[in-house]
Order: C-alpha cells, then structure tokens, then sequence
C-alpha cells in the first residue's frame, strides 16, 4: 500500500474524483446524511431479492474533495452487496487496516461514522422489508 499519509491522502482525493456525478435528483434532504461537517448525499437503491437477501447499491456525493474519496471507499466496500453482507462488514475496522482513521479529523470520523451508519441503516431496512 501507500506508505506515506500525504500519498494516501492525494489517492483517497484522486478516488473521489472518479466518482460519477450525482444527479440533482438525488440531492434531495431525504439523501442528506446527517452528521457530517461537510454537505454529503447518499442514495440507496434495492435490487430485487436474491441469493443473501436483498443487494443495495449506492451513489453518493459531498462538497468536499477529501469525503468524495471516502464516499468511493465505502461505495466500493458496500455497493452492489446483499444487505446481510453490508450489515455485517466492519468499515471502520477496514480504514483502520488502510491507516487512513488515524490520520481523519474527528469531525471526518464521526462524518465517516454517520455515513456508515446510514449505509447500515437501509441494509437492515431492506431486511426487514424482505423478511
């Protein structure tokens, strides 16, 4: 991996900047992900029931370059898998196996813990719609 923070710092921005433009559409209150310091919109989207319940995908943007790049980590950790899989997958355990939580203000922390947490939150909504 990248060994120096300032290079994983410029390749989590570089990631957000490949992220796909969310459509004004999406940048509803409803989408806004309380929170955070930063203006960030996630938007959930359920596929149909298969094989591990229900799969979620997600599309997501922020105002600031450094959470656009956390957005696509998490897009990429979560996006496209049954909500069982994304209930159960620690995140926060994964940025801490990349280093990246310790170098994250504590307003980032908690911003990336709200994110987390809403990203769980329809997983165990689509669940339980399905059960």
């Amino acid at each position: 991996l990248l060994d120096s923070w300032d290079d994983r710092y410029r390749y989590v921005i570089e990631l957000g900047r490949g992220l796909e433009p969310l459509s004004e559409a999406e940048r509803t209150e409803a989408n806004k992900v309380q929170g955070c310091a930063s203006q960030v919109w996630l938007a959930t989207h359920r596929r149909p029931d298969g094989e591990g319940g229900p799969a979620l995908s997600f599309v997501g943007d922020s105002d600031a370059h450094i959470v656009r790049g956390l957005i696509a980590i998490l897009l990429a950790l979560y996006s496209g898998k049954p909500a069982r899989d994304i209930v159960s997958t620690d995140a926060v355990e994964v940025f801490n196996q990349l280093g990246l939580r310790e170098h994250l203000t504590p307003q980032r922390s908690n911003g990336f813990r709200s994110m987390v947490e809403r990203i769980k939150s329809d997983a165990r909504e689509a669940l339980a719609a399905a059960a």
